[in-house]
């Protein structure tokens, strides 16, 4: 036992000098093959661990991303940076280009990106010499690559691996394994004819004959060209005969020559095939249109669609309540005055056609200008869809009794009223202004037809249309048997008339939602406003009504004050479209550096920091929707606020210290310093343009 234990001592450092001597030679050999990351877990791996002279090795570099991040294919689409691989090798070796699987599209915010969610592998093909002598040789590899969620992060790592230069021997287990079913599934040469035309904006691929299936799960080119697509454009497959035909938007720039992955079907059908061809085609040739039914339909056909649909107008919740204000003016007037009535009736028919003739005349100008503009193309201005709602407003007011216009009946009798058939005229062209919102059944087909007809059958067309809207109460004025069957005038009027106020409050408030959707806050906060002040000066021309002497003075002089700012604040509506921007980031930003900001702050000026990449999706959303807002500008201004943006698509070292300095690894990332402010805020990674003002005024 004693003598056992004497040889201990001796033991250990035996041990602990073989131990040593493994780790220098693992130092020397330089063994490291993963690398690991909050978000992603990075490996290389090789199919064999020996290769023979003259032949080759397949290595794989493996990123495995936690769920909800993803990164990019060689090219990346709207947003991003493809990863790469920078190689190390000994004399004897070469390295050929990456080997990129099938990507996937990917949407963030309208951008569309080209990459990899969750897993993928980088193939590369290592190269030996025929002369190289028999060794153990030392792959080393450094790579970056770009790992996005809703924040992008560069990451890199360094790798190196041992292999045998010798007599080959079977793949490994699991790392062979994996790296030749990878293989298996990178994109193939297309196995059939691959076109590609230019219609115009249309890009159009053919793929076949023979593609083998009637149809695909999933249809999807990625382009190697930057700028060949409008990436985030739906593409539109059709597939017939076993020939593909897909299409899709061409970007601002298209070569003569494409090539890209052609993706057909998902899961473990899904396989990519590599195409390339001539682009045949120009931007100027028009694409051909199919024929529609509306094109193909007779012209009498048509104006029935149209008489019919103007028929129909008449009960939709914009125009029944001035048809029935103008049957009540009937009943409350009588029908003793057959001729009366007849003219009534012609002059109202009168004031829907002018109206409608006026109305095409002015879309016909626009189109012939150029403008793409349709059925109801004045409500495509802030202004218009305001008096509108105003309108609407107005006339519910008066139904509702806050204040009178002519009579019982409100300003449907007043409009009857004013000289019998003048009113008569303006009632019906209140009744097409009512109507512009409203499209009813027949009507869509027969102004699609329209549309595409010369100018005389488009105003035919819409004639036709009018003639129908104004059919009903023609009908009543001409028929006397219709007339006497009217109710006669009695207290109950009065209840229907409240009661059709309703849906015109319902067309305002739908009016006042459709504003929502064309103006930023500030513009629908002051449509809003004016909407008070139409009810104001209802309230106040009613309160005139039923006074006398100064009061009424007063409450009519007030009346016209409340009425000239409402005209004003809707005047400032064309102002304030939705989307205006006037580019804050590019004009009124200075780059980044550490002496600049420190300058600043010693200058005790606030200061807004925007860190920022090209390849951050969420970057270029934030600067769109909230960074380049006109009023997020102003603030800027009246703050006196001074903008720096650090750029942080290519390394930066002073960049990546100041995100260390906060506690960051990635953009976006806003600051603001404030004057004497010890640190700075911290700005949500999504911007709003109210969460940028609040931050800057202290709001």
């Amino acid at each position: 036992m004693f003598a056992a234990m004497k040889w201990l001592p001796r033991i250990l450092v035996l041990t602990a000098a073989l131990l040593v001597g493994l780790h220098a030679s693992a130092q020397a050999i330089g063994t490291k093959t993963l690398v690991q990351t909050e978000q992603v877990r990075a490996e290389l791996t090789a199919e064999q661990t020996a290769v023979a002279p003259g032949e080759s090795v397949w290595v794989a570099l493996s990123l495995t991303m936690k769920p909800g991040w993803h990164t990019y294919w060689q090219t990346p689409g709207d947003a991003g940076a493809a990863p790469n691989i920078r190689w190390n090798l000994p004399e004897g070796v070469t390295a050929g280009p990456i080997q990129w699987p099938a990507p996937t599209r990917i949407l963030t915010s309208g951008f569309m990106s080209f990459g990899y969610n969750d897993h993928m592998v980088m193939l590369t093909e290592l190269k030996v010499a025929p002369t190289a002598a028999p060794a153990t040789i030392n792959l080393q590899a450094d790579s970056t690559w770009f790992v996005c969620a809703e924040v992008c992060i560069p990451q890199d790592g360094s790798f190196s691996m041992p292999i045998k230069i010798g007599t080959a021997v079977p793949m490994n287990t699991a790392a062979g394994a994996a790296i030749a079913a990878a293989r298996a599934q990178l994109p193939q040469a297309a196995p059939w004819p691959v076109s590609f035309t230019r219609k115009g904006k249309v890009l159009e691929l053919t793929a076949g004959p023979d593609l083998g299936a009637d149809q695909f799960s999933e249809v999807a080119f990625f382009p190697v060209e930057e700028g060949l697509l409008a990436n985030a454009e739906p593409q539109t497959p059709a597939l017939e005969n076993k020939t593909l035909r897909l299409a899709m938007t061409a970007g601002a720039t298209v070569p003569a020559n494409v090539s890209g992955v052609l993706v057909l079907g998902s899961g473990e059908t899904r396989k990519g095939y590599t195409v390339a061809a001539a682009v045949t085609g120009t931007a100027t040739d028009a694409p051909k249109e199919p024929a529609s039914a509306a094109v193909a339909m007779p012209m009498v056909l048509a104006l029935v669609f149209a008489f019919l649909g103007g028929i129909v107008l008449n009960v939709m919740p914009c125009v029944l309540p001035v048809l029935v204000m103008k049957a009540m003016s009937f009943m409350s007037r009588g029908t003793t005055d057959a001729g009366a009535l007849r003219r009534d009736g012609l002059a109202y028919t009168a004031g829907v056609m002018v109206t409608f003739g006026a109305l095409v005349g002015v879309l016909l100008a626009l189109r012939a200008a150029g403008g793409a503009v349709g059925w109801g193309f004045q409500l495509q201005s802030p202004i218009f869809v305001a008096g509108l709602a105003y309108v609407m407003l107005a006339l519910g007011l008066n139904l509702s009794g806050v204040f009178n216009v002519g009579g019982n009946f409100g300003m449907g009798q007043e409009l009857a009223s004013r000289g019998g058939a003048v009113g008569s005229f303006f009632t019906g062209l209140l009744a097409v202004v009512v109507a512009t919102p409203c499209t009813a059944p027949f009507m869509g087909a027969a102004i699609g037809f329209a549309l595409t007809q010369s100018p005389l059958e488009a105003i035919l067309i819409f004639e036709a249309l009018a003639l129908g809207l104004a059919a009903p109460y023609l009908l009543i004025s001409f028929v006397p048997g219709i007339a006497r069957k009217l109710p006669r005038p009695g207290v109950w009027m009065d209840r229907v008339k409240q009661v059709l106020a309703f849906p015109l409050y319902a067309a305002a408030a739908w009016l006042v939602w459709v504003l929502a959707q064309q103006l930023d806050a500030i513009a629908l906060a002051n449509a809003l406003a004016g909407l008070i002040l139409v009810g104001f000066v209802g309230w106040l021309f009613g309160t005139a009504q039923k006074s006398s002497g100064k009061g009424r003075t007063v409450a009519l002089a007030t009346a016209v004050l409340a009425f000239a700012a409402t005209v004003a604040l809707t005047a400032t509506l064309a102002a304030r479209p939705e989307g205006q921007a006037t580019g804050q980031s590019a004009g009124l930003s200075e780059p980044y550096t550490a002496a600049r900001l420190e300058a600043l702050r010693a200058e005790g000026r606030p200061v807004f920091v925007n860190f920022t990449a090209a390849w951050c999706i969420t970057c270029k959303v934030n600067e769109k929707i909230a960074l380049s807002k006109t009023d997020v500008e102003e603030a800027f201004k009246r703050g006196n606020v001074a903008y720096l943006k650090g750029d942080w698509t290519n390394r930066n070292a002073e960049i990546s210290a100041a995100l260390e300095a906060v506690g960051r690894d990635g953009v976006p990332l806003y600051l603001y310093y404030a004057p004497k402010a010890t640190a700075p805020v911290i700005l949500p990674q999504v911007l709003t343009p109210a969460t940028v003002i609040s931050t800057i005024t202290g709001g």
